[in-house]
């Protein structure tokens, strides 16, 4: 194991508090903070993804039940998430390891510029040797600009810092073909080489997190998909034993683990592939997905076939064949009202139809990132 690597950990709030009172599970939150400690102390760098503000605020007001409403949401978020970056501060302080509180909401990844920002950021933290603790920031994200789960959330940022490991602390021990809790015929899974093989190994993935959290196995997927798509070894643990992170990087058989893809070594792509919303989907024809996938060339208006979406100039898109599937992303050069005049023609006809002379291309090659099947 090399003596130096990037790790992020997302704990979820099932892990954090009580059921069914949703208070702090203490012995636990004190157990994860000796271990991130210790790795620190060994010369890791160590991120904290932690979710449990909304569950801790609801606690702190007597709430029975999460809330429902976008405001009350958020004014219970910012209840709780001084509760817990107290106690997560008392219990590092303890031990002698300095900390950050880091709020992200989406905009913050989907701005080139804020998403500069952020990484040097988080560069400059880990190199001072504090350990960030990560939410989202609920107080003031609005729904377009939402990751809606801390699972997306751990994924990014580990995409951001480009990370060795993403570690997702939840309540079972690791990935199974169906519900452990209530399918005694589950199946364990050790290793996945690919996220699409789920689907042949006909896992059945449920799409509902805890009485008090968000997520749910199907977020963690995705967040696998990001993570590994950039590169990131990404592990799904019990979160009531945070000792096994330590175990898991010697080498112990323990959780699922998702094998690392090649990743994107330009980092002006790795954010576009994994830091931007599209906006947008644009279907070609045969000719232009193998003109991109195959040859890495341009997207052209004469291969655009329909189009979805409202989108601006240099707005994310998904490029789709003609049955739907994603081949690729990237930053568009027109409008959607433009693009709905030059889709299927010509380069050399654009500027008679607009009026003006446009771009060339629809997607440059150098804004576009293939996606991984």
């Amino acid at each position: 194991m090399p003596s130096s690597q990037t790790l992020v950990v997302k704990i979820g709030t099932s892990s954090l508090t009580q059921t069914p009172s949703g208070h702090l599970a203490l012995s636990t939150i004190a157990s994860l903070v000796e271990t991130l400690s210790s790795l620190r102390q060994q010369g890791h760098r160590v991120i904290l993804v932690s979710s449990g503000a909304v569950g801790v605020g609801c606690a702190r007001l007597g709430l029975t039940e999460r809330p429902r409403s976008i405001s009350m949401k958020q004014a219970v978020a910012a209840v709780g998430q001084g509760r817990l970056m107290r106690v997560y501060d008392d219990l590092f302080t303890t031990l002698g390891q300095p900390i950050a509180q880091v709020l992200l909401t989406r905009s913050d990844l989907v701005q080139r510029s804020r998403y500069v920002n952020s990484y040097r950021t988080f560069r400059q933290l880990l190199q001072l040797g504090v350990i960030p603790i990560v939410n989202e920031n609920d107080t003031v994200a609005v729904d377009e600009l939402k990751f809606g789960d801390n699972d997306t959330l751990s994924a990014q940022v580990a995409s951001l810092v480009n990370a060795d490991w993403l570690f997702l602390l939840t309540d079972v021990d690791r990935l199974y073909s169906a519900d452990p809790r209530s399918n005694p015929d589950a199946r364990p899974i050790s290793l996945v080489d690919k996220v699409a093989q789920l689907a042949e190994l006909q896992v059945e993935v449920g799409d509902r997190g805890t009485h008090w959290g968000t997520g749910g196995m199907v977020t963690k997927i995705e967040a696998a998909r990001i993570a590994t798509t950039a590169g990131i070894r990404t592990v799904i643990t019990d979160g009531k034993t945070p000792p096994n992170l330590t175990r898991i990087l010697q080498g112990e058989d323990l959780g699922t683990h998702f094998a690392p893809q090649p990743p994107l070594a330009n980092a002006r792509k790795r954010w576009i592939a994994h830091g931007l919303v599209p906006a947008g989907r644009l279907y070609l024809d045969e000719g232009a997905v193998k003109a991109i996938v195959q040859a890495g060339r341009s997207l052209l208006a004469a291969g655009i076939t329909e189009l979805e979406g409202e989108f601006q100039p240099q707005d994310a898109v998904q490029l789709c064949d003609r049955t739907g599937k994603e081949i690729a992303r990237g930053l568009v050069n027109y409008s959607h009202n433009e693009l709905q005049k030059i889709r299927g023609k010509r380069s050399d006809q654009i500027a008679a139809i607009l009026g003006y002379e446009g771009a060339e291309t629809v997607v440059h090659r150098d804004n576009l990132v293939l996606s991984l099947a």
